[in-house]
This record gives structure tokens, sequence and C-alpha cells, in this order.
């Protein structure tokens, strides 16, 4: 950390709690450190940024940190902020998992010889959806295209070089806005409490500051709290932070999967863990990470005291 400055990192993930706390000076005062919001295209870069030392504090998903933890960069999980916020989006012409009785891998299936697009390599949504492809012995089949931003999905599914899409409910309502599309795997469904991201810090900032992770997990945990009960004041917040998205647009967002909190419940863990045996199964980790290698539960048990809201 910087002397008397933060920084911060985050993703364009309409539902984090940053684009809420980004809106005021609140967190600036409450922490009375200057905050330093450093935008990623992805996890990964995020995970590059931790790596360097240029990072203190990052939002991501849990799947590029723990590739990243594994390679031995120094952070840990200190906090959740929201689950199951991966889905699979495609052109009209597709049926949905309703539509083909909710057999996942008919779904799939329709996209042979097909080219899906997802962000990069390791990240969250990769994951899954390499995942499925091996359960499903579709790898062979279907071609992967890996993306910096997950905007440029929705752009190239506008150009027909994708067929679908893998990535947040945020990819979802883009991709709506450009082509006659919908969701055809919904969140719920993919990994069942799948912790789309969690709050991170550098191993620097947990030893030598431990009292600003607190106070920055107080704020996050009021911004958390906004975006579950007053998604329409929130979604004004976001909008007015995002700059290039509505109110109502933010707010769809937010409807898609609303289960945010910052807790790490059971659940949270559990699928955590499951996706270190993905991973490993899929050769992006060598180690058997522990829970205790990837998070750190002394911060939150001192700010979540009441029962988790996923």
């Amino acid at each position: 950390m910087r002397k008397g400055k933060l920084n911060i990192g985050h993703l364009s993930t309409a539902y984090h709690t940053n684009f809420v706390l980004m809106a005021s000076r609140d967190l600036e005062i409450n922490l009375s450190h200057e905050i330093n919001w450093i935008f990623f295209g992805t996890g990964p870069l995020m995970v590059d940024a931790f790596r360097q030392g240029k990072l203190d504090i990052g939002y991501m998903g849990l799947p590029p940190a723990i590739i990243g933890i594994d390679k031995n960069v120094p952070i840990k999980c200190v906090a959740g902020g929201h689950v199951e916020g991966t889905i699979m989006v495609a052109k009209k012409n597709y049926m949905n998992l309703f539509d083909l009785n909710n057999d996942l891998k008919k779904v799939l299936t329709q996209f042979k010889g097909k080219s899906i697009g997802v962000p990069s390599k390791g990240s969250i949504h990769d994951v899954i959806l390499n995942h499925y492809l091996k359960k499903y012995n579709l790898v062979d089949d279907i071609h992967v295209k890996h993306y910096k931003q997950a905007e440029f999905i929705s752009l190239d599914m506008e150009k027909g070089i994708l067929e679908g899409g893998v990535g947040t409910p945020a990819l979802a309502v883009f991709t709506s806005t450009l082509i006659d599309s919908h969701i055809i795997l919904p969140p719920d469904i993919l990994w069942e409490n799948n912790p789309s991201y969690g709050i991170f810090c550098h191993k620097n900032l947990m030893d030598n500051e431990p009292q600003i992770i607190n106070d920055f997990l107080t704020n996050h945990k009021e911004a958390s709290y906004l975006i579950r009960n007053s998604p329409s004041q929130a979604a004004e917040m976001i909008a007015k932070t995002f700059k290039i998205i509505k109110k109502n647009y933010a707010k769809t967002i937010l409807e898609i999967s609303p289960k945010y909190c910052i807790a790490l419940s059971g659940g949270n863990i559990k699928a955590t863990m499951q996706f270190v045996n993905t991973l490993h199964d899929l050769g992006y980790i060598n180690k058997n990470l522990t829970v205790e290698d990837i998070f750190s539960f002394k911060f939150i048990k001192k700010i979540h005291l009441e029962a988790e809201h996923y």
C-alpha cells in the first residue's frame, strides 16, 4: 500500500459493490485514504497486478484468484459479494434449458461445429464452460474463443462470428441490445452457489493494515445491503458511475441473479473447493489447495455477524 493511497481493482461487472462505492466519496472519507480505482478487463489481469504488488484490494472471481494462489501470488479472499453470476446467452434460434427438458447436455450440443465466446482463460466463466464441455465430451466439437473483455463477445455475436456467449448477466443484457437473443442457461443452473466474485486482499495489507480491511468491508456490506434491498436506488448510483448505461439497464442486470451478500457462506466455500478440484482436473493448477490457502475468515467474522443473505 502506498502511503495515504489505496489501489482497488475492479471489473466491468455492474452488480459489484464498487460501482455503488465509486458514486460518492464516502469510502475515501471513511477510510481516510485516497482511493485509486483501477479497471481490469478480466480477473487474470487483476491477478497479475496483485503479483506485481500494484493492488491492495480487488474484486474478482474465485478461479483466476485460485490459479494465482497456486502460483504463489500473495492474496486471500476476505469476503464474498455475489453467487451464481454465470449465464449462457445465444441467438433466439437456439433452444433454452426449459425447451430441452432441463437437459444441459442437449443445450450445449446445439453448438456442435459452432463457436462460443467466453472471457479470458482461467476466468470463472471459462472454467465452468470447459467443465461441462469435458463432462459431455464436447471439447473437440465446440470452439471456445476467449476475450479480454466480455463486451466484445456480444459484438462478435452481432457480427456472426459467435453463436453464443458465457459470462455475467451484464453480457445477456448488452447482447439483447444488439441482436435478438435470450438466456439459454440461467445463473442458478450452471454451478450452484458458485462464488461469482469475492474481495481479495494483498498479504501486505492484511499483515500491516488490518483495520483498513475492516473499514472497507463495512462499506462493502452497506453497499451490498443497498443492492439487495433498494435495487432501484443502487441502479441509479451504478448508472451514475458507469456513465454509458442507464438506470433501467443497470436494474435489469441486478435482477437476473439477485443473490448479493458479503458473507463467506458454507455453500460459497463448498462451491469454491469444487472449483479447486475442477481447476486441477483441467490442468489449470498443480497444488491441492486448502480452504486456508484461499480464504481468511478473521475479517468477515467481525463485520458480518448475522445469517447469510444469498
